[in-house]
């Protein structure tokens, strides 16, 4: 027993025996070693910059024949190596030190030549081709950059939900039927029975609510959708969460906006490195505007002249169209479109007491794209009965769902948020690949 725990402690020593990049301020006038890529060597007049990629940063290390006891000549782009030297203190780089370098091991050296340059301010390639070769792709700064703003968001909302008492879950990824219903799910064979990949944790978090109150998850969803459009990937990672006794949908709205403002302040408190690289315009929220369906269907007409024939949803235009309307008229890049008709709305979102011919639902438009839809769910188990008949469904194939219902199920509602679709509307891409890490689309399952 004693011998294990000897060599538990000699590994955690050796682990944390490399100083971290992002804290080597700390150590100005000492000797460090740090880990990494090679990134880019830049060639100077009797000295060289070498760009070390780390874990969380770029840290600028210089090459000299007064100090450096190896030939430049040894240091490969792209290699892994373990850098020993001074650090010094250095103002005009990135991190405010440099690193002299004394000497090098090698971790791993490339075989060859990468298929795109990677070390240039961006990858000048083809979208096709930067997600071709994703495992390489990804190094380049600015596209590295995207993903620590995502992972930011990520953090920022578990941070969100801890604060105000969600607890977090893990809901099933194979299920017996899909959420939403319709033909758009992914169907695989389960031990002889017909299963599907989830659409989305509606059942699982409902029934949580029972249990936890308020819950949340960030988890891959799957659509089985052939739409090969910018907006859309089968597989996305979605923010789910749902809060039990609320009185009004409006609540969910007033939540989410709150979650929004303080995962903003956190990027900008957190990544102004990343933020800066890519030129993003993080927004400050303060209030998010909010409009019926039904009137920002009529705003859209006024505008562009053009009566629509889709009373149930708005086409990729009238989104872009309703932001732009709002943006002008109160300067928010968001707005929440209230009460969509039930007849467009899932089985679950409860109807309007005032008129049973719309849902307690909303979308959150950002910047011309829908990146939310939530809204109440009916809670009681007669009302879910009865609507779920009216459709012609059996409720026979949902009992474990409806088991909730029929044991006190409280007042509830929820969202989800697509992550994607969030990362790409804030860093104001065209095509929500470009902020999927691997996106998965009808072409595309690789890398």
């Amino acid at each position: 027993m004693s011998n294990t725990l000897n060599i538990l402690n000699i590994s955690a020593q050796v682990s944390n025996s490399y100083a971290q990049a992002e804290r080597l301020h700390t150590r100005i006038g000492q000797e460090a070693q740090v880990r990494g890529i090679i990134y880019k060597i830049r060639e100077m007049s009797g000295f060289a910059f070498v760009v070390l990629q780390t874990g969380k940063t770029f840290l600028q290390c210089v090459y000299s024949g007064q100090y450096s006891q190896f030939a430049l000549s040894e240091l490969r782009e792209n290699m892994s190596v373990v850098f020993a030297g001074k650090v010094i203190g250095e103002e005009r780089s990135r991190t405010g030190v440099e690193l002299e370098i004394w000497s090098y091991k090698c971790l791993a050296a490339p075989l060859c030549a990468p298929p795109v340059v990677i070390n240039n301010k961006e990858v000048k390639a083809s979208l096709e081709t930067l997600l071709d070769y994703r495992p390489l792709s990804l190094r380049n700064a600015n596209e590295r950059a995207i993903f620590r703003i995502q992972a930011g968001i990520c953090r920022a909302l578990r941070r969100f939900f801890d604060e105000n008492n969600f607890t977090e879950i893990h809901s099933p990824k194979i299920v017996f039927g899909g959420a939403e219903g319709g033909s758009n799910i992914f169907r695989l064979e389960y031990f002889g029975r017909e299963a599907y990949l989830t659409q989305s944790p509606q059942f699982y978090k409902q029934i949580m609510v029972g249990v936890f109150e308020r819950v949340y998850e960030i988890a891959p969803v799957f659509r089985a959708e052939k739409h090969d459009t910018s907006r859309h990937v089968n597989e996305y990672t979605s923010v789910d969460l749902e809060m039990g006794f609320i009185e009004s949908f409006y609540e969910l709205m007033s939540l989410e906006t709150k979650m929004l403002s303080e995962t903003m302040d956190f990027l900008r408190e957190h990544y102004p490195e990343e933020i800066a690289l890519l030129k993003a315009e993080i927004p400050i929220i303060t209030q998010i505007p909010a409009v019926a369906f039904s009137e920002a269907k009529n705003m859209i007409a006024k505008v562009t002249g053009r009566q629509t024939e889709d009373f149930g949803d708005f086409d990729p235009e009238e989104e872009k169209t309703l932001s732009e309307i709002i943006k002008k008229q109160t300067g928010c890049d968001f707005v929440f479109v209230t009460h969509y008709k039930s007849s467009k709305r899932p089985f679950y979102a409860m109807d309007s007491e005032q008129d049973p011919e719309v849902t307690e639902s909303f979308d959150l438009l950002f910047r011309g794209m829908e990146i939310t839809t939530g809204g109440q769910r009916i809670h009681d188990y007669g009302e879910q009965v009865k609507k779920m008949k009216s459709r012609g469904m059996d409720t026979a194939a949902f009992s474990s769902y409806l088991m909730a219902h029929k044991h006190g199920l409280p007042p509830h509602g929820g969202l989800g948020l697509g992550l994607e679709r969030l990362t790409a509307k804030l860093l104001n891409f065209q095509n929500i690949r470009r902020a999927a890490m691997f996106p998965r689309d009808i072409a595309r399952l690789e890398p």
